[in-house]
Formats: structure tokens, C-alpha cells, sequence
């Protein structure tokens, strides 16, 4: 039975893993240089249309207006808004998100240094459109003039405001920013055509690359709407060109990457929900899709709207702070996503509360981790190998009854319950017990693939707890262990030569298999196998006293 379990975790791995080690994805070519201004201009207008619901008033003659060049076009400036998390730069050319810096956090990206930079100069994000009937006019090169060319943050918080007019239509936005959060809220009105229509809030096209691996970076990019559940879009499944329409309402239209995300939220008593959202594909860099254009729709009832933005980390506690369901946005578990996702969930609330309370790097937490695992284990581990032992000792009453009736299936079968009874033993009472922990390994796995806490976390020699050892040390100690542990369990049974190669051949294949996976993750794992040899070795010597060998 240990041997079958060894084997079906294996195969398990295999099957999850083994593709994506054996046909890596191309990398990408470098990433392009930052657009012209003239180009930058030329991206914001690529945003997709979006079909405006009917409205009572014909298209106003103020909105074409709007919509015509503007005699003297304005020079384009940059105000920087700098808080203690952040710092947010928008563009007088349509009051755009053109940067969001974050100190907190370093680039790891090839060729770059310095904190990380989530959004790129070409950026969508915030771009506007205004939507009356059937007519659409993009703000996209409107001059919007700002209330002050810098701000600073402050523990009560900042504003700044933006007013922009063409002809008769004029424009007001509103900023307003939080010191200790990564969100600001945005208020508009737009006057001089009639009672309103809709605002189409441009996203994308793209977060920067700013992880070490920037195949799993770009691989990682989509987009999330929440309606009643959350729905994840990746731009790698959109050819150019191809037009997705996604139907709300939502509450929040989120662009992510591995680590970080861009967001609209409607989130606040009585907003409207953003009312759908369209995603077009655009060119591809390789093999996967870096870059897709995308709009979502909102209601502007009198002229007026309002939603709330976020621009930093998948930080799981400060997503679920601002609630309805963001911290959903981090994808935990792909197709296992079901069962994995709580386990994920719960292991990452017990690592922050260790973190926190205990006052511990997350190296040492997660060998407190391993240890506490295999103590709360410790009672139903100990059944099952007792289970097992009881079921070798019996081996022989069963191989005798399965000759006496192999004819007989049915009757063997009764035999054998009887015998399974009499002596107290429960033939699957060794297989469940030594599979609980393969849910937290496998959570685990995920977590250290998408959890941002862990992202640059040094611990020893270990530049990065989620990023692989460079040195390979963690995983050789892995595969040393998983063969202790092997080789322990495997004292007092008689010679089988198909269990000694299994010995050798298993953590063989697991050193291998664990080689590129996070070094916290492999740390867990060797220290959750060594928490487990005292165990296997007072279990060996019980086996070898019941079955009369020598340990």
C-alpha cells in the first residue's frame, strides 16, 4: 500500500508538472521601448468600441464638437502624486494613469532596477470616452488642466482635480488619495450634453514586466470581473484582433500580472456597476499575448459617475480589506483551482498570523510550518502505519484464504472481512492518513507561485523563498530526506526487490522534479520529511518486534 501511494503521488506530479518542465514556453523577445508621444496617442485610441445603450435625446450637436481637434493643442506635462506606498503619475493628455511606481517593492526584471513600476507610458489606463446615442468622443488628446503640477500625500489624504473642455462640453475629474492604501477614488461630471449617457474607463494595454521570470509574468496576464463569481480572461487566449465581450454588471474590471494588479472598482453605496466591458486582442510577443486593449462601460446618469481605483500588489489581506471579493483576483490552483483554493487560502492566513505574531522571517516560519504539520498529523499517521503493519502481519492468513478460494471470489471476499475483523484491521486505514498532507503540499506549491508576501523574501543563502535554490541545495536536502524516510519505513520487511528500487528510484525523481520550484516550498518539504523519520523509525521498530525481525 506504501508502495501503490508513493507511485500514485508521483504520477499525480507528473501529470500537473511534468508538460510544462518538458515543453517550456519560448521567452519573449525584449520588451518594445516606450511609444512616442504620437504613438502613445495613436495606442489610446485603439480602445475598443462599445455599444451605448439607447438614450431619450438625440446625439448633441456639443459632443461632435468635443470630439474635433483642438485649435492650439496644449503641451503635454506630468504630475507625480507621491504618498508613502506609492507614487502615481498622470498625464495632462486626457487626465491618464501613466506610471504607478511602488517603493516597497524592487523590479527583479532583467536590465532593470530600482522599485517596481507597474504601468507603462503607453497605458491605457483611464482613458476616457464619452457615449450620447450613437455618437463617441475620446478625451484621449483633450488638454485636462490640473489643480497642481505635484502632490503629496499626506495622513489625511490628497486631491487633485482635473478640468478639461472642448466647445460647450466641459469635463471635471476628481482624485482623491489615500496616505495608507494603494486606491484612490474618482468622481466626474461632465456638463453640456443634456442627461448623460456613458463613460468607457480604458484599462490596459499591459502591467510592465517586473519579475525575474518574465515567460510567468506575461503568461500570467488577463482580466478579472467580478459579477456573482469572478471570471479570469487571459490575454494569452485572445488572438489580435479578436474581440471578446464580457456582460455585467460588475463590480470591479481588474488588469493583472503575477504579482500585481490595476483595477476599477464600483464599489460604494449607490454607484452603478460598470455595465460590461470588451477586450480585443492586440499583437503577440512570442508565444503568449503581452498586451490586449480594453474598456469597461459605466452609467453617467446627469452627467455624473464615479468608481474607486486600485494600482498596487496582490497583497491577500489588503485585497480583502477593501472586500467584495478581490482578493479572488489571485488565481490559486488553475484547473484543481476547486479543491486547492481553500487549503491555499487557509495556509497563507496561517503564515501571515505566524509572521505577525511570532515576529519570524518566513523561512524560519515555514520550518516551524513543516514541524507543526507533522505533529498535528502525528495521531493519524500513526494509525495508518500501525494499520499497515497489522495488515503484514496478517499477510499470511490472507494468501492462504486467497488460495483456498480462489475459485470462489465471493466467498474469498467474505473470508477475508472476517479475518480483517477478527484481528481489528482496516485494509484502507494506511492510504487516507498518509495523504493528508499532499493537499498542503500541493496548496503550497501554488502559494509560492502566486503569493506576493513571499516575493523576495531572502532566508541563509537563499536570495528569493519563491524563486528556485541557486545553489540546489534545498532540494538535494529534499531528496536526502525522502530517502530516509523511505529507507526507515522500509526496516523490518522482507526483501522485495520492486520496493528497493522504488527507494532509490523516488526521491531521484522527486530531486529532479523539485529542482526548479521554489526554495520555500522545497524547504517545507525537507524539513516536513525529517519531522517525520522519529516517527517512521519507533513505528519500524514496533513492526520488526510484531513480525520477530531484528530492526
Amino acid at each position: 500500500m506504501d508502495r501503490r501511494t508513493l507511485l500514485a503521488i508521483a504520477l499525480m506530479l507528473a501529470v500537473a508538472i511534468l508538460p510544462s518542465l518538458l515543453f517550456p514556453p519560448k521567452r519573449p523577445p525584449p520588451r518594445p521601448a516606450p511609444l512616442s508621444p504620437a504613438r502613445a496617442e495613436s495606442a489610446e485610441t485603439a480602445l475598443p468600441e462599445v455599444q451605448a445603450a439607447p438614450v431619450a435625446e438625440p446625439p448633441t450637436r456639443a459632443l461632435r464638437a468635443a470630439g474635433e481637434p483642438g485649435a492650439q493643442a496644449a503641451p503635454e506635462e506630468r504630475v507625480a502624486v507621491s504618498g508613502a506606498l506609492y507614487r502615481y503619475t498622470f498625464t495632462t493628455r486626457g487626465a491618464r494613469m501613466v506610471g504607478a511606481e511602488l517603493p516597497q517593492y524592487a523590479s527583479f526584471a532583467p536590465g532593470t532596477s530600482g522599485p517596481a513600476q507597474l504601468v507603462p507610458p503607453e497605458s491605457e489606463f483611464l482613458a476616457y470616452r464619452l457615449v450620447v446615442g450613437a455618437d463617441t468622443v475620446s478625451l484621449a488628446d483633450w488638454h485636462f488642466e490640473p489643480s497642481a503640477s505635484e502632490v503629496r500625500v499626506g495622513p489625511a489624504g490628497a486631491v487633485l482635480d482635473w478640468v478639461g473642455q472642448r466647445g460647450a462640453v466641459v469635463v471635471r475629474l476628481r482624485y482623491t488619495f489615500a496616505a495608507d492604501e494603494y486606491r484612490f477614488d474618482v468622481r466626474g461630471e461632465v456638463d453640456g450634453l443634456g442627461s448623460g449617457g456613458l463613460v468607457l474607463v480604458g484599462l490596459g494595454p499591459r502591467l510592465n514586466v517586473v519579475d525575474h521570470d518574465s515567460v510567468t509574468d506575461i503568461r500570467s496576464y488577463g482580466v478579472v470581473t467580478k459579477a456573482g463569481a469572478t471570471q479570469n480572461l487571459a490575454f494569452g487566449s485572445l488572438d489580435p484582433g479578436v474581440r471578446r465581450e464580457l456582460a455585467g454588471p460588475f463590480e470591479w474590471v481588474a488588469v493583472k500580472s503575477k504579482y500585481f494588479v490595476v483595477a476599477a472598482l464600483t464599489v460604494s453605496q449607490g454607484e452603478p456597476r460598470f455595465g460590461g466591458a470588451v477586450v480585443v486582442g492586440a499583437e503577440r510577443q512570442g508565444r503568449y499575448a503581452a498586451r490586449a486593449h480594453v474598456a469597461a462601460s459605466l452609467a453617467a446618469p446627469a452627467g455624473r459617475f464615479g468608481f474607486t481605483v486600485y494600482a498596487g500588489p496582490q497583497e491577500y489581506r489588503r485585497l480583502a480589506k477593501l472586500g467584495h471579493d478581490l482578493e479572488d483576483i489571485n488565481p490559486y490552483g488553475w484547473i484543481f483551482r476547486p479543491v486547492i483554493r481553500p487549503f491555499a487560502i487557509l495556509i497563507v492566513r496561517i503564515l501571515l498570523w505566524m509572521h505577525e505574531a511570532l515576529n519570524l522571517g518566513y523561512g524560519w516560519v515555514l520550518i516551524l510550518f513543516g514541524l507543526a504539520v507533522r505533529v498535528v498529523l502525528w495521531p493519524l499517521n500513526q494509525k495508518a502505519m500501525r494499520s499497515s503493519v497489522a495488515m503484514q502481519a496478517i499477510q499470511p492468513e490472507i494468501k492462504a484464504l486467497q488460495e483456498r478460494y480462489k475459485n470462489d471470489p465471493q466467498k474469498m471476499q467474505q473470508e477475508l472481512f472476517k479475518l480483517y475483523k477478527e484481528h481489528g484491521v482496516n485494509p484502507l486505514g494506511g492510504c487516507l492518513p498518509m495523504l493528508l498532507p499532499m493537499p498542503v503540499l500541493f496548496a503550497l506549491f501554488f502559494v509560492f507561485a502566486n503569493t506576493i508576501e513571499f516575493r523576495g523574501v531572502p532566508f541563509l543563502w537563499l536570495p528569493d523563498l519563491s524563486r528556485a535554490d541557486p545553489l540546489y541545495i534545498i532540494p538535494v536536502i529534499m531528496g536526502l530526506s525522502m530517502y530516509a524516510v523511505s529507507r526507515i519505513g522500509q526496516i523490518g520487511l522482507p526483501a522485495n526487490p520492486q520496493a528497493k528500487m522504488m527507494l532509490y528510484v523516488m526521491p531521484v525523481v522527486f530531486t529532479v522534479l523539485f529542482l526548479n520550484f521554489s526554495s520555500g516550498l522545497n524547504l517545507y518539504y525537507a524539513v516536513s520529511n525529517l519531522a517525520s523519520i522519529p516517527q517512521q523509525w519507533l513505528i519500524a521498530r514496533e513492526r520488526s518486534r510484531r513480525l520477530g525481525r531484528t530492526p
